[in-house]
């Protein structure tokens, strides 16, 4: 095999060497963010992506520098477009990317080609890696993941105008979104016209992001995406399979009432862990003596335990949504939805990996230059 070869960029200069580091500030995001993750290993498997695999052809940008320029899209919640044009205002941000003072940002054409081979070529497995290798870096830096998993799902409404898609399939034609459904996102109260009550369902149209957090760590280590009216119960045992793949030290999983599947509690009992998915009432309430065991589950350790960090996978994707977009697709498919699941997911485990090891909190975009 020849050597890979990328098209050269001019961070190195000596003008660029030594304007950064009057310009940019040591402990500025960005900065810290470069030394903590070693980026070079994702070159060797995003490479695997291109035609010519950086061997023959014209030098491609190291893909490394594309999806650093991608996740700075989903850091500050800006498209492609924008991110173009605050990169090359951005002197934080061109340190970030190995650029020259004077050199310009890669065109949001050629993020939307890097896209497309993440998603074409590489599929979920790639996608998936790329989350894997930021929890493996987290280990190998002495992050303590602790023996607690939280497990929950997100609605993320689809990229469809749905009035008008109502119409378009009236009329015969395709549906914009082919892999999005309606999905059910809890109950709404409404009051009757007699004054009373009642609850409805509250629906949307989209996907589900299913998560899988460390409690002690606060980093999501498994992501699944699927249709907005597939059940959460399902998901379970695929976020746990992608956990244990990844050698974590977890015990016991928690989890909401969409989870009590009497399937999952046994299949985590037969696998040696402990269940702390929150048990509906209609098991703790019955007047036979099958709801012992479920009383006895309720009263175990781990069970309390679980239950009372549920709350930090709440608090994740809140700040997933408040701060970086994942109320709303980006783009079209479940896979595309998986990358921006995945991408935010890596972003969000970012900012706690330079706040755990270097003690600096992300502070969003405070100024054009920054």
């Amino acid at each position: 095999m020849g050597a890979k070869r990328f098209k050269e960029l001019g961070k190195s200069s000596f003008w660029g060497e030594f304007l950064y580091q009057r310009a940019v500030p040591k402990e500025h995001f960005l900065r810290q963010l470069e030394e903590v993750i070693d980026w070079e290993v994702f070159s060797r498997r995003l490479v695997e992506l291109y035609e010519g695999q950086g061997e023959v052809g014209r030098p491609p940008y190291d893909p490394v520098m594309l999806l650093k320029m991608l996740l700075l899209a989903y850091l500050y919640n800006l498209s492609e477009r924008q991110v173009e044009a605050w990169v090359n205002d951005s002197l934080a941000a061109k340190y970030f990317l190995g650029l020259a003072v004077d050199e310009p940002a890669p065109d949001h054409s050629t993020l939307s080609t890097f896209k497309r081979r993440l998603v074409e070529r590489g599929q979920e497995a790639c996608l998936q890696e790329i989350l894997q290798e930021i929890i493996r870096q987290a280990l190998a830096c002495g992050v303590q993941f602790g023996s607690v998993q939280v497990v929950d799902s997100t609605v993320i409404e689809a990229d469809v105008n749905v009035a008008k898609e109502g119409q378009r399939q009236a009329a015969g034609q395709a549906p914009r979104d082919a892999d999005a459904h309606w999905g059910v996102k809890g109950r709404q109260p409404v009051q009757q016209p007699d004054g009373e009550t009642t609850e409805r369902p509250q629906y949307f149209y989209g996907y589900k992001v299913h998560t899988s957090l460390n409690a002690e760590a606060e980093l999501i280590t498994s992501v699944v995406v699927t249709a907005g009216n597939a059940p959460d119960g399902k998901q379970l045992t695929k976020l746990v399979v992608q956990d244990q793949a990844q050698g974590l030290p977890v015990e016991t999983y928690a989890a909401d009432r969409g989870y009590d599947d009497t399937e999952n509690h046994v299949w985590l009992e037969e696998r040696g862990l402990h269940s702390a998915i929150r048990l509906n009432r209609y098991r703790t309430a019955k007047q036979d003596k099958n709801k012992e065991v479920w009383l006895a589950l309720r009263a175990t350790p781990q069970y309390q335990a679980g239950q009372a960090v549920r709350y930090k996978i709440e608090r994740k994707y809140g700040e997933a949504k408040v701060y970086h977009g994942l109320r709303r697709c980006r783009y079209v498919g479940r896979l595309r939805c998986m990358l921006q699941a995945c991408l935010t997911a890596v972003v969000l485990n970012l900012k706690r990996l330079v706040w755990l090891l270097r003690g600096v909190p992300f502070r969003g975009r405070a100024t054009v230059s920054a």
